[in-house]
């Protein structure tokens, strides 16, 4: 079900997309409104589920998660089954930051973060090939972010 957005609340949701810990005297500031209605209205956005939560941007690199590499999976089968089977391994991975099932040539797409290619060749080699019902592995090894996290 879509909800209507006027265009508040798209300020709102870019504004906190930008800066989650903004607070709502700021963000009133900013949309032009007073403090109660501001609050209000974020508030209708997370209970509508628009807003579906707030989290902090961690530099990965300085925690020591150097390498950024994106994993295309295709699966041998598509029986119900081994998808959940496979879907369900996959959440539990802590090198894992990201998974989607997507169209096209993979069935997968998963965002991995290692410390480096000694850590990534053993996470392929060790852990993710443990998995059932995986054909093939293909990465993509992010050289630059230009955009996002």
């Amino acid at each position: 079900m879509e909800i209507k957005l006027d265009d508040i609340d798209r300020a709102i949701l870019d504004l906190l997309g930008t800066n989650g810990k903004m607070g709502n005297k700021e963000l009133a500031n900013e949309i032009g409104l007073t403090i109660t209605p501001t609050y209000e209205r974020v508030r209708r956005l997370e209970r509508d589920g628009i807003i579906k939560g707030y989290r902090a941007i961690i530099d990965q690199k300085r925690i020591g998660k150097e390498l950024h590499v994106h994993c295309h999976i295709s699966l041998k089968n598509h029986f119900t089954d081994s998808i959940k089977e496979f879907e369900a391994r996959i959440v539990e991975l802590d090198e894992v930051v990201a998974c989607y099932n997507i169209a096209g040539d993979y069935d997968y797409t998963l965002e991995v973060k290692t410390e480096n290619m000694d850590a990534y060749h053993d996470f392929i080699r060790n852990t993710l090939s443990s998995i059932n019902n995986i054909g093939n592995i293909q990465s993509a090894f992010v050289m630059k972010t230009m955009k996002g996290e």
